[in-house]
């Protein structure tokens, strides 16, 4: 899976080209997907591919997840908001990452499953909340970082409210009839809101995103 990931970082067409650190690569390998997928697809865990974990959701490629993470540049100290728990992959990805992980998932099922593996596995430092996240986590802001694993129609204006000077905000943006966009979205010291097209990419729609 690895492998898979250095090679596509090295083939897939951003401009400038993105490459997937030492550092997030050995994340990705240490963390065990194969729990975090249902008993039917384990076989595939480590395929370089989406995979459906039911209720209409999927645990998203290997690449995406290793992408999304490097966009992201978080450090031991940041704290992070991720909007879409599903399985918990990624939360997991970014609890090894980060200091303190504040996640939302609006599927009541998917968020209990989420939280029990992720307290079987230790992650003591991420703390999951069933709800859609359209307004975010306000009583927990201002966050360093902030990831949306679903299309939203828009850039929600409450993240972009709670991301903390100097911070990032990696989301997938619905563009019917284009394809989703892949959007870094950075605000600087100043407040200035910068966004940066990264590729096109295909996520589920985000819950109540109109």
């Amino acid at each position: 899976m690895v492998k898979e990931i250095h090679a596509m970082a090295n083939d897939i067409h951003c401009h400038p080209p993105i490459p997937i650190s030492e550092k997030v690569l050995s994340i990705m390998k240490s963390v065990p997907r194969h729990l975090f997928v249902p008993d039917n697809v384990r076989n595939f865990a480590y395929y370089n591919r989406p995979l459906h974990i039911g209720y209409e959701q999927t645990i998203s490629q290997p690449y995406i997840v290793a992408l999304m993470t490097e966009l992201l540049a978080l450090d031991s100290h940041d704290r992070v908001l991720e909007i879409g728990t599903g399985s918990g992959y990624q939360t997991a990805i970014l609890a090894e990452m980060a200091g303190e992980v504040f996640s939302m998932e609006v599927n009541t099922l998917l968020e209990e499953q989420a939280s029990n593996l992720l307290n079987e596995l230790g992650y003591n430092n991420v703390k999951i909340k069933n709800e859609d996240g359209q307004s975010g986590w306000p009583e927990n802001a201002p966050f360093d970082a902030i990831i949306v694993t679903a299309a939203a129609s828009h850039i929600p204006q409450p993240l972009l409210a709670q991301l903390n000077f100097g911070g990032r905000l990696v989301i997938p943006v619905d563009d019917w009839p284009n394809p989703q966009k892949l959007m870094l979205v950075t605000k600087n010291q100043d407040g200035r809101i910068d966004e940066k097209y990264i590729l096109p990419v295909l996520f589920v729609p985000l819950a109540g995103s109109q």
